[in-house]
C-alpha cells in the first residue's frame, strides 16, 4: 500500500455548482481560499441547493484573478460577475443559520432566473464576521465556516469509495455503480489509507497543517445526483443504509476544522496524529 497523501483537492466557488481541481489550495480558518464563498438563494433569501433544484450541478463557476466568478451553464451564456462591493447587505438563511451576505450585481439574477426558471439570487460572503459559528458540540468558540453545509473542510478517502463501490456492486442498483468521487464533494481526497479507516481519526496533519477531525459526514440525496446529467438515482444511499448507518446518519467521510493555516498540494503526505 502506497504512503497515505493527498490524491486531489476541490473547491467549489458557489455552493452547489460544479468545482475544481486544483493542483494546490490556500488553507484559511474557515476553510479552502474560495471554496462556497458565494450561494443561489431564492426570493425569500433560502439557499437553493442541489436538493432542491438539481439542474445546478450543470452550471460552473471558474474564480477569476481578483475573485470575480465566470458563470457557465448548458443553454445560457457565459457571465462574469464581479465581487460586490461590501455594503448593502442582505439576509440569508442556511442550514437553520441568519447570516449578512452581499448580492451579486442585477445581471446576476436575471442569469439564474434564465437558468433555473425561479426567482433567484447571487450572495457574496465577503467579511469573516459574517461566516457562520460551527456546531459548538463538534468544534471550539470561534470555528467559523463559510456557505459550506457545517463545516470548513470534507475530507473522503479512494479506499473507502472502492469499498462503498464493491457494496453497491452486489446490490440490487449494481447498475448505477460504480460511482465517482464527485458524487461526495470533498474538498480532499486521500489516497492510500484502509477501508473506513477514517471512522477512527481524531486529529490529523495534510502536508504541514493540522486539523481536527469533527464528526462524520451524514449524506443526503444530493450523492444520488450524476453530476454530468443532474439525474438521479438510489446510489449510494441505498447502500449506505445498509452498511454505514450512524445514528440516524448515513455516513461517507469525515468534516474537519483546521487548526492551523497553510498551503496543501497534491501529493502532500497525510498522517494521523490520533
Amino acid at each position: 500500500m502506497p504512503m497515505p497523501h493527498v490524491q486531489s483537492l476541490h473547491v467549489y466557488p458557489v455552493k452547489a455548482l460544479a468545482g475544481s481541481g486544483p493542483g494546490e489550495a490556500v488553507v484559511e480558518p474557515w476553510g479552502l481560499a474560495g471554496d462556497r464563498r458565494w450561494l443561489v438563494v431564492d426570493a425569500e433569501g433560502r439557499q437553493i441547493t442541489q436538493r432542491q433544484q438539481r439542474r445546478l450541478a450543470l452550471a460552473r463557476a471558474e474564480e477569476l484573478p481578483g475573485g470575480a466568478l465566470r458563470l457557465t451553464a448548458p443553454g445560457m451564456p457565459p457571465l462574469v460577475v464581479q465581487v460586490p462591493e461590501p455594503t448593502g447587505t442582505a439576509p440569508v438563511e442556511i442550514f437553520g443559520n441568519v447570516v449578512e451576505a452581499v448580492p451579486a450585481a442585477p445581471e446576476a439574477a436575471a442569469w439564474w432566473r434564465g437558468f433555473l426558471g425561479v426567482e433567484s439570487r447571487l450572495m457574496h460572503m465577503d467579511a469573516p464576521d459574517r461566516r457562520r459559528p460551527v456546531d459548538p458540540r463538534y468544534g471550539r468558540p470561534g470555528d467559523m465556516v463559510s456557505f459550506a453545509d457545517g463545516y470548513p473542510l470534507l475530507l473522503t478517502t479512494s479506499a473507502s469509495l472502492d469499498a462503498l463501490n464493491s457494496l453497491i456492486a452486489r446490490g440490487d442498483h449494481a447498475a448505477e455503480g460504480p460511482l465517482p468521487m464527485n458524487r461526495f464533494r470533498p474538498n480532499v481526497v486521500i489516497d492510500g489509507t484502509a477501508p473506513w479507516a477514517e471512522d477512527d481519526w481524531r486529529r490529523v496533519r495534510i502536508g504541514a497543517v493540522e486539523f481536527q477531525v469533527a464528526k462524520p459526514s451524514g449524506r443526503c440525496v444530493v450523492t444520488t445526483t450524476d453530476q454530468r446529467t443532474a439525474e438521479r438515482g438510489k446510489e449510494p444511499l441505498r447502500t449506505l443504509a445498509r452498511h454505514r448507518r450512524f445514528g440516524d446518519q448515513l455516513v461517507f467521510g469525515q468534516n474537519l476544522i483546521p487548526r492551523g493555516v497553510g498551503r496543501l498540494r497534491v501529493g502532500d503526505p497525510f498522517e494521523i496524529l490520533d
